[in-house]
């Protein structure tokens, strides 16, 4: 459909023609709407009905919490691949027997979406007498109980006391190759999830302590880079060994019933306290729609929310969104449930505990067969970087009804998969990277630049070593001046990337948001520059690359720039102070680069 530009209104009748949905939010069938479960049993968590010291429980909470983050330091320092060891691509977290997230080591929040609901899902297939002290389950499919794309990986591991499950801790780990049509298994140019890797359900990896071989060798088999597969599984399943054992030592101090008793009670907490921070804002009914990239120039598909505000509780109703697109621009239900948790506890109370309990004051509805609620086989891949659109989106609705907590649009990372041979070791390699771009001014500050915006996240990939495993020079790193929108605060700024390609054959991928669709201001504040993936430049052979493509091969000795999209600014430029301008020249703010004609 044609781009009519991003719009924010208040939905009170006003704006018929483009308001998202209608009044009360319906269930779309195929896709329920996702509800925390604030009337879950405690019977199946073991917890029962007593007061608890609520010293003890900030304890077993910080306990469970540092538990979760030594898993997550456990998984970098043993992986094998620089997307884990260098870029943390990983997330940790700690459930409790009913499956409800207890502790959450939140380093990718998209992660977050393959953990809720991750133990429901085995133990749809496995029943509570079917599994073993020293199991581990792994899973990486969206449409099967997996994560929010294939090559996410979770491992789960149950965690016993007297030969009772009394938790379940669980890890995830982006891998760099999964297999599927393209090396990186991630591209937007992919049309279906059989293109995008294998597909693994819930399924036992580790028995009693055991590998389970056969399945262990069908992962590795389906990736172009196998050793580090085996090395990054082997990772996740020694940080699950130290989660496990934390938890344990936990259960051990306090007792099972009193550690369970803590625990549903820390999460009631956690519910109380956010029910209290919703409480606060102005009840009524908000509308805000962005516009995802199409795979050619001049397409978009639009997410649509209508955000309704009650007593105590958020309704997020996306049916007015876009149908599902042949490509791999879709984002999973888990992802956006991910998305939406996300940027509501950043906005509404940033320091609320990372659990379920926060979860329960949230209703969320998504159209199967849409974009925000894909059906098989619609293709997954490019999820985070739609997911970054959709966080603009949740954010713009929450900013209306906390205006000195607004957001403009922000840029969203770059995806990129470079692959090959290494010249200096004869191995063949599978590069995967993705490279922030700039944040939305907020309405009393400058946007941050170059960061990973909403449910993105991974650490920056040093140079050094990048350089050390890959055959490429990095000849420019750098923000990416003037990218940031004008206004009374500027957004953030891109950032921009050269790479020399030093062997041949090299091919990459690339994906992208924010190339047709420039990240929009606020209150009166302009675009950022729209993002871009150049070959050659400044040489007579320079030429724009698709922002999806696949494949592009590329010369020994080519220079391959990576410009990613700066923020939109908030409010009128002529507003701006003095001293913020006098600093926009200090720091070459002002001057934009590279801007498309």
């Amino acid at each position: 459909m044609p781009h009519r530009g991003a719009r924010d209104r208040r939905a009170d009748g006003h704006d018929h023609g483009g308001a998202a949905g209608s009044g009360a939010a319906q269930r779309p069938r195929g896709l329920p709407a996702h509800r925390g479960r604030a009337g879950q049993s405690r019977e199946r968590s073991g917890a029962v009905g007593r007061s608890v010291d609520p010293i003890r429980a900030e304890v077993v909470a910080r306990f469970l919490l540092a538990t979760a983050e030594e898993m997550g330091a456990t998984l970098t320092r043993t992986a094998f691949s620089p997307n884990i060891k260098e870029r943390a691509d990983c997330s940790t977290a700690i459930f409790d027997r009913g499956g409800q997230v207890i502790a959450l080591a939140q380093r990718v929040p998209i992660h977050l979406g393959s953990m809720v609901g991750a133990v429901d899902e085995i133990l749809k297939r496995y029943g509570e007498d079917e599994i073993r002290a020293g199991d581990m389950f792994v899973a990486n499919d969206p449409y099967n109980g997996g994560g929010t794309h294939l090559p996410d990986i979770t491992v789960i591991a149950p965690v016993f006391m007297g030969g009772t499950i009394v938790a379940y801790v669980a890890n995830i780990a982006h891998h760099a190759d999964v297999g599927g049509m393209v090396p990186g298994s991630e591209a937007a140019v992919c049309k279906s999830i059989f293109q995008e890797g294998i597909r693994i359900p819930p399924v036992r990896i580790v028995r009693g302590g055991e590998l389970a071989r056969d399945v262990f060798d069908l992962i590795l088999l389906n990736s172009r880079t196998p050793d580090e597969r085996a090395g990054d599984l082997r990772a996740q399943f020694a940080a699950n060994t130290v989660g496990g054992r934390g938890v344990a030592r936990l259960f051990e101090r306090y007792g099972v019933r009193e550690t369970a008793a803590t625990i549903a009670a820390y999460l009631d907490f956690t519910e109380r306290r956010f029910r209290a921070a919703i409480a606060r804002l102005p009840a009524g009914r908000y509308a805000a729609e962005d516009f995802l990239d199409g795979n050619r120039e001049g397409e978009t598909c639009a997410i649509r929310l209508v955000l309704t505000v009650g007593r105590g509780h958020l309704d997020f109703d996306f049916s007015g969104s876009g149908p599902q697109l042949e490509s791999a621009r879709n984002i999973p239900y888990r992802a956006l449930i991910a998305t939406v948790y996300t940027v509501a506890k950043s906005m509404l109370d940033p320091e609320v505990p990372a659990n379920a309990g926060y979860y329960r004051t949230m209703n969320i509805t998504a159209p199967p067969g849409s974009v925000v609620g894909p059906t098989p086989p619609a293709a997954i891949g490019c999820r985070s970087i739609s997911a970054s659109v959709l966080g603009d989106v949740i954010a713009s609705a929450l900013s209306q009804a906390l205006p000195d907590q607004a957001l403009a649009r922000s840029g969203p990372h770059h995806l990129y998969v470079l692959s090959g041979t290494d010249p200096r070791t004869g191995a063949y390699f599978v590069d995967y990277e993705t490279l922030a771009g700039g944040m939305g001014a907020r309405a009393h500050h400058d946007g941050p630049d170059g960061v990973r915006v909403h449910a993105s996240g991974s650490s920056n990939l040093p140079v050094e070593a990048l350089e050390h495993a890959y055959p490429f020079r990095v000849e420019r790193y750098s923000l990416r001046e003037g990218s940031g929108g004008e206004g009374k605060f500027r957004g953030g700024m891109g950032v921009v990337r050269d790479y020399r390609v030093l062997a041949d054959d090299i091919v990459v991928s690339l994906s992208s948001e924010r190339q047709h669709v420039a990240a929009l201001g606020l209150a009166g504040g302009l675009p950022g520059a729209a993002g871009r993936f150049i070959l050659n430049p400044g040489t007579p052979g320079e030429r724009r690359l698709s922002s999806a493509a696949a494949d592009v091969r590329l010369a020994r000795g080519s220079v391959l720039r990576i410009l990613t999209p700066g923020g939109g600014g908030y409010g009128a430029p002529r507003e701006r102070s003095r001293d913020a301008l006098a600093r926009d020249a200090r720091e070459q703010r002002t001057m934009r680069e590279d801007t498309p004609e």
